[in-house]
């Protein structure tokens, strides 16, 4: 089967969808009350990002409706009304006593903890705090900007990402990842990957991943470390690193061809996916825009097509729950449940 990406316009569009704009303010959100929120009968259609928590309530982050709580009985849809201060969700995380923040960057930069009862925003510091703590919490900052945010549990602070030697060109950041070692790597469009080690920064400024070839439209949305420890940054190559003990040129990495096409033909641009996960078995599954999900075994790749009323669907992120399970979040269809042999719209 041949399938064929969108021209690069598309992902311009997405620019305004998956970006973040706005500074933080100092505002502090007061609630006297324990918040409630509103019991609804099912999920709105934009939902973006999904989260599961140590208590295994899950969390659906909506682009347009807020957030979703469901404890596997009902759901509860949190608002501005409720103390949210943007109903776009584009980032969930969770601290290790539980918290979990909700992450809206347009069209102002707001991060928000809750603790179960209240919502509070934080405030950001400006700051040159660089540091590695495995309790620390990462976050994106705002559309056509350069900085990122690290939350110790008590302080935010606004960091700027030192641009690369070779590169001058502005930039911002489009994805956060921690890998096995704990190291933070930074993906961003269209100057290439950067790697925070805790003591250095290490880019890579390959033409794969700038993609100054075509003016950045696409930039590096995802970031996943395989079971063999290569990393792959959504283009046609992945990458191994080496550490300083068997560090052989003036590169830290070395590149190999990946897949090709993710449906095993080289010349198909399938690389271009949107959002990346490793599943329970070492498998990678990569969403698309349009095209729906591809499954990779480290031999063979197996498509699963994502549709509505026998429609493909435009997909935005996957998500790996507690139990291995994965989710699908959607543009404008809501969240989406492997059952085993195909992605099905859930429905409670």
């Amino acid at each position: 089967m041949t399938i064929k990406l969108k021209i690069f316009t598309f992902f311009n569009a997405l620019v305004l969808l998956t970006s973040c704009d706005g500074q933080i303010t100092k505002q502090q959100v007061k609630t006297d009350n324990i918040v409630k929120g509103d019991t609804v009968t099912k999920l709105g259609n934009n939902i973006m990002v999904i989260h599961q928590d140590k208590n295994n309530i899950y969390w659906f982050g909506s682009s347009e409706t807020g957030v979703y709580r469901f404890d596997g009985k009902t759901f509860i849809n949190y608002t501005t009304k409720h103390g949210l201060l943007n109903n776009r969700i584009d980032e969930i995380k969770e601290d290790k006593f539980g918290n979990v923040y909700f992450n809206s960057c347009h069209p102002s930069s707001t991060i928000i903890k809750f603790d179960g009862n209240t919502f509070t925003k934080l405030v950001a510091t400006n700051s040159n705090e660089w540091k590695l703590q495995s309790d620390d919490l990462w976050f994106r900052h705002s559309f056509q900007n350069e900085k990122v945010y690290r939350y110790d549990g008590s302080t935010l602070y606004e960091l700027q990402l030192p641009k690369p030697q070779t590169l001058a060109n502005s930039f911002e950041i489009y994805s956060i990842y921690k890998d096995k070692k704990e190291n933070i790597w930074f993906g961003t469009n269209p100057v290439g990957v950067c790697r925070y080690d805790g003591k250095s920064f290490e880019w890579i400024t390959e033409e794969d991943v700038t993609e100054f070839r075509n003016e950045g439209a696409n930039g590096v949305r995802s970031i996943v470390e395989d079971k063999n420890g290569d990393f792959w940054f959504n283009t046609e190559y992945r990458y191994s690193i080496y550490d300083n003990a068997t560090l052989k040129s003036n590169k830290f990495y070395k590149r190999h061809e990946s897949i090709g096409g993710l449906d095993g033909k080289k010349n198909s641009d399938l690389d271009e996916y949107l959002s990346t996960v490793k599943d329970n078995n070492n498998n990678l599954w990569f969403v698309t825009y349009r095209n729906g999900v591809w499954k990779y075994d480290g031999t063979k790749i197996t498509h699963f097509a994502v549709q509505d009323n026998s429609k493909d669907i435009t997909l935005f992120s996957i998500y790996k729950d507690n139990n291995g399970d994965l989710w699908l979040g959607t543009h404008e269809n809501g969240a989406y449940k492997f059952n085993d042999a195909t992605f099905e719209k859930y429905i409670k």
